[in-house]
């Protein structure tokens, strides 16, 4: 049964939260009293169309349906989450939330995005809601700090992990939580740089992204100063660096006025940084990096990458109709080319995959890879019918055209939003023993799986073109 979500507060983080419920197949109902609430979140929508399932080799689940009201109790009706993103004023937040506390359902969960009260502030006045503090973009980082009572966090850990994101379950409550803290420090330090003359906006984000920004997207910051020990790790650290904290480098505990003269100074610093961008441009700019990072570091499984490959995992395979379907993604835009195509290698790598697919489909998966056997890819050729481009479908559909013996003979068609093939691909491999990495029969159950395909397959039209290239021993 479709779940359902109610957002309260429809901005930046309010629509990050209706994006990522809404392309994880829940609906969702937006209760916010500002006439422009449907045209901002439908931007911010369109946004995580375009990126948040360029993350993923599946396709997501089916998107919910998106509803706005005029009435709270209306948006709230049968709401499994709620999730409250007004602005930081603890008596309105008082307000709301002990209104949703009265009006919703007992099952639902209520969360805040506060980022900096905690639960026993947020209800002090009785109402019963949970911490649940994302980052911007919502539909893209996975952490969630969730702070509160454990009969509701661990619940709404389990929602979060299901719709691809990371809980962070805090071991107790404290002002602005964990991360909000960290970057607290670091945003007062930066401050004191830019108004003692020491550096620009700009000089201070180019020293966080050439360096520590990229090593802490993939290891944080204790496992990297693990590493920065040697041999001799975290101790050595601590003791070569440990002395450095009592030197007075940091302005840590004074925090610098906000004058008018700081505003106006940080303001034209940034706006000479980047005002030739407009924010939708900004925000588009930073989603193709970001979704660039972490397919990079789903690769590896590390950091937020291991967040999407075990969601991605754990996403429907597509259905198997007369052609089984070996792939079905979103083309993301790190696959397109200066002429804003999806580039000839990609249309490899998407035939790779769905080879891949259907090894799984025919047992001839990792458990089976790890036993020392394997099908080798031999030959491959690929035309190439149609340009694709970044945020198309493409849905793979593959013909077995001879699985007998050692030898798997496979047609891959590449179908774009249209449905029309728009490349085909043309594989053989050969079984092999990875031990003495010579060719060998398959087990008997990959052979069985494998004729059951061949025999079906057998009575279909013969693609056109196939063997002029590949498989002439077969």
């Amino acid at each position: 049964m479709t779940q359902k979500a109610a957002i309260i507060g429809g901005g930046v983080i309010g629509g990050g939260w209706a994006a990522r419920f809404l392309l994880n197949g829940w609906d969702v109902a937006v209760f916010d009293t500002d006439p422009d609430a449907q045209r901002k979140i439908g931007e911010v929508i369109a946004n995580a169309h375009r990126s948040l399932p360029a993350l993923y080799d599946k396709t997501l689940p089916g998107e919910g349906t998106l509803s706005f009201h005029d009435e709270l109790e209306a948006a709230i009706a049968d709401a499994d989450w709620i999730q409250e993103s007004i602005p930081e004023r603890l008596e309105l937040k008082h307000q709301v939330l002990g209104s949703l506390s009265e009006l919703a359902p007992e099952k639902a969960i209520i969360g805040s995005s506060t980022s900096g009260f905690k639960p026993s502030d947020l209800n002090k006045k009785g109402a019963r809601a949970i911490v649940a503090h994302p980052f911007n973009p919502v539909y893209l980082l996975p952490l969630v700090e969730l702070v509160g009572d454990p009969v509701a966090t661990q619940p709404a850990a389990d929602i979060l992990r299901n719709i691809g994101m990371f809980p962070l379950v805090l071991r107790k409550e404290i002002d602005a939580h964990i991360a909000d803290r960290l970057l607290e420090a670091v945003w007062r330090e930066s401050l004191w740089l830019v108004k003692d003359g020491v550096a620009t906006t700009e000089e201070i984000d180019e020293a966080i992204r050439m360096a520590f920004g990229i090593r802490w997207a993939q290891m944080g910051l204790f496992e990297t100063y693990r590493i920065a020990g040697g041999e001799a790790g975290m101790k050595h650290f601590m003791a070569q660096f440990g002395p450095a904290l009592k030197w007075p480098w940091t302005k840590l505990k004074d925090v610098p006025e906000f004058t008018d003269e700081l505003v106006d100074l940080i303001a034209g610093q940034s706006d000479a940084q980047s005002g030739h961008l407009s924010i939708r441009e900004l925000e588009r700019l930073r989603d193709d990096n970001l979704v660039s990072m972490m397919r990079a570091l789903k690769k590896t499984g590390t950091g937020a990458g291991g967040v999407i490959a075990k969601h991605e995992a754990a996403l429907e395979n597509p259905s198997a109709p007369d052609l089984p379907v070996t792939a079905k993604r979103q083309i993301p835009q790190s696959w397109t080319d200066y002429n804003g195509h999806m580039n000839e290698a990609h249309y490899l790598e998407a035939a790779a995959a769905a080879t891949d697919r259907f090894m799984e489909m025919i047992g001839a998966d990792a458990d089976y890879i790890a036993s020392g056997k394997s099908y080798f890819t031999t030959e491959n050729h690929i035309r190439y019918l149609d340009e694709m481009l970044a945020g198309e479908q493409l849905t793979i559909t593959t013909q077995v055209l001879k699985g007998e013996g050692k030898k798997l003979h496979l047609f891959h068609m590449l179908h774009g939003d249209k449905g029309t093939v728009t490349a085909t691909a043309e594989t053989f491999l050969l079984h092999v023993d990875l031990n003495t990495r010579s060719s060998c029969m398959p087990t008997d159950e990959i052979l069985e799986k494998l004729t059951a395909f061949a025999e079906k397959h057998a009575g279909l039209p013969m693609p056109e073109g196939v063997g002029r290239y590949v498989g002439q021993r077969s």
